[in-house]
């Protein structure tokens, strides 16, 4: 086989400038050696788009003039037929080809050189904006504008709308290539990776990387997406109704590699000495989100933060920031506080899916050594059809472990929600939202071998009415925070679905599982219900208690008082007699971020809105996250001078 591809090289070193149709009715359109400007002038969301460089072709190739349809596709692999018409898309044998992975991309392409003797293969990531562009130096290829005759939704749709992805339906630009421009992204062969600003022959991306790239936008996105120098990216388990692929054939010249660049994010690695203190402690909520340097991605909406502790002492927070909350810019960022020091260091990247809205974070230390991060990718924008990525740290979160999608389909019910907890029997619980709106409630996913696979444990065909000792299949509530009760049942809290008491208020409901969270029992709490921009934290303490954190306002639970409290319970849930309002009673004027923006802090009122993130150290310390301040306590403030109900 490797003399074929010798002759293969030599033969196609200078190929024949005539398009023709191989064994499989695949029309390839050569495509002459040469240079362009790749790249833009990207600023904002489109910072990976820069610098513009001078990139040079070496070799001739022949690119296929459509993406490879489902007929095309099936000759190779026939049980894909099932996949066809899934979520409403591509259908017809004349459709381009969707539901394919990088690997399985990369395979068909090894089927056809296997069966034609000519080396078939994905483009790279510059030859695809090269032979996109055909000349051009415009946004699109058709100029700065793109024709309205030829979008197909052209929007962020959270349901995508079906529309025909027949292929060559509009015109091939100028080099006789078709849909290069929307219909679905497509696989290049590169490693996601800064681009290098000097100019570059023959340029393959990374050497290494966590995500490759994608190409030429699809439906159902904004036409920004769609232009000649966008860059997103997938994992290349990753799947979906976006994305297929197009082959070249022809061999690269002699390739280079960008090397991957370093974090910035050096660690300390020493193991640190927690210290409990008797004392009582509430100190100065200080902010978290810290403008980063300028090469870091940041906006103007920084939201839904996670937290958790280190071995070597230092607080790890994350949080996403972007412009809006549907949109593909989101990235996830971090920031630290070390050991000793009260203010949270500047933020940095903490992980990026290239053009994918991240909605939904989680952090969670097994107090071993390990620290597990699960995170939402969408498809596109919004946030209905995440898929679950998971990975790993071993060294403080200096380095974590290449992603995998453990729910890898783009589906409902993955919304990640900070407060992933380890059962007393080794279980990792994770929840997560069951819908993107206000109401239905949330549902967990679980893990008995450390995070390597994940189950959903709730039904999410049904929706159940959440009614005073009714029961169903979700925890009321979305955003809900659940803790293990002594005797291995779960309790759960949650926003939204509200049942109502004996006396006729409404109160946040109150969800049991007697047999892992698979069914629920529905009650009324004894709290208020929260609302939009608000999000409660529940969580078993080192000390025995269970620890609510959430919001009430001018509603009898804190009487003259209103804003963030805390609850505690010694009786797992049975009753909470305390309830302190979570301000030390000094006047301040605070910027709370996201929703919440500016308020007082004073003796009656605490932060009034915000998403909430907690953990607690091995010295028993409270460190909890709002949108975008940080507040520490322990058990003993909250039992001094409290309110007793």
């Amino acid at each position: 086989m490797k003399y074929l591809y010798l002759i293969a090289a030599v033969v196609f070193m200078f190929p024949a400038r005539a398009q023709f149709v191989n064994s499989i009715g695949m029309k390839m359109v050569p495509v002459k050696a040469g240079s362009f400007l790749m790249g833009s002038e990207g600023t904002g969301e489109n910072y990976d788009e820069s610098q513009a460089h001078r990139v040079t072709l070496t070799r001739p190739f022949h690119m296929g003039a459509t993406e490879v349809t489902n007929a095309q596709y099936e000759m190779f692999d026939p049980s894909h037929k099932q996949l066809r018409g899934k979520n409403g898309f591509s259908s017809g044998d004349q459709d381009a080809v969707v539901f394919v992975s990088y690997q399985e991309a990369q395979q068909f392409c090894a089927w056809l050189s296997k069966n034609e003797g000519k080396p078939y293969r994905l483009p790279t990531e510059a030859e695809w904006e090269y032979a996109c562009r055909a000349g051009t130096t415009t946004s699109f290829n058709t100029g700065d504008s793109f024709p309205k005759a030829f979008l197909k939704q052209q929007q962020t749709n959270r349901t995508p709308v079906p529309v025909s992805l027949q292929v060559a339906m509009f015109p091939a630009n100028a080099w006789g290539l078709h849909d290069m421009h929307g219909n679905v992204e497509e696989w290049c062969s590169s490693w996601y990776a800064p681009y290098p600003s000097s100019p570059q022959t023959n340029p393959a991306g990374g050497r290494t990387g966590l995500y490759r790239v994608t190409r030429g936008g699809s439906h159902n996105t904004r036409l920004n997406y769609l232009r000649s120098a966008n860059r997103m990216g997938m994992l290349p388990e990753d799947k979906h109704w976006l994305t297929g692929f197009r082959v070249v054939m022809g061999v690269s010249g002699k390739q280079s590699f960008t090397t991957p660049e370093a974090t910035g994010n050096e660690v300390n690695q020493q193991k640190f000495a927690w210290k409990p203190t008797a004392n009582p402690v509430f100190k100065t909520p200080v902010p978290y989100v810290k403008n980063p340097a300028e090469n870091v991605p940041f906006y103007a909406h920084n939201h839904c933060p996670a937290i958790t502790w280190c071995e070597n002492g230092d607080l790890l927070a994350i949080w996403f920031s972007t412009n809006e909350e549907h949109g593909r810019e989101m990235v996830i960022l971090q920031s630290r506080l070390k050991p000793g020091k009260e203010d949270w260091e500047p933020a940095t990247l903490f992980c990026k899916v290239p053009d994918r809205n991240m909605t939904g974070s989680s952090l969670f230390t097994d107090q071993q050594g390990t620290l597990y991060h699960m995170n939402g990718v969408e498809a596109a924008g919004d946030w209905q059809n995440l898929a679950m990525m998971f990975r790993t740290s071993n060294n403080n979160g200096e380095t974590w472990s290449a992603p995998r999608l453990v729910q890898p389909e783009h589906e409902p019910g993955h919304q990640v929600i900070a407060g992933m907890f380890a059962t007393s029997s080794g279980k990792l619980i994770q929840v997560c939202d069951a819908v993107p709106g206000p109401k239905g409630g949330s549902v967990l996913h679980e893990s008995m071998d450390g995070g390597k696979s994940w189950t959903l444990l709730s039904d999410m065909n049904e929706v159940p009415p959440f009614i005073n000792g009714g029961t169903g299949k979700r925890i009321a509530g979305i955003h809900a925070g659940v803790v293990e009760l002594k005797d291995g049942r779960l309790l759960a809290l949650g926003r939204n679905d509200d049942i109502v008491n004996e006396n006729g208020l409404l109160r946040m409901p109150l969800s049991i599982s007697s047999d892992g969270g698979r069914t629920w029992r529905y009650a009324p709490s004894p709290f208020p219900p929260v609302g939009s921009g608000q999000r409660l934290v529940l969580k078993r303490l080192n000390e025995g208690p269970i620890l609510l954190l959430s919001f009430s306002e001018n509603d009898g639970l804190l009487p003259g008082k209103k804003g963030m409290y805390a609850a505690l319970s010694f009786d797992d849930g049975a009753t909470w007699p305390v309830v302190k309002l979570l301000s030390d009673g000094n006047t301040r004027l605070l910027e709370g971020g996201a929703w919440t923006k500016t308020f007082t802090m004073d003796e009656n009122t605490a932060e009034p809105k915000g998403y909430l993130a907690a953990t607690q150290t091995p010295d028993n310390t409270i460190h909890l996250l709002s949108s975008n301040l940080y507040y520490r306590f322990n058990l003993q403030w909250l039992m001094q001078h409290t309110q007793v109900q």
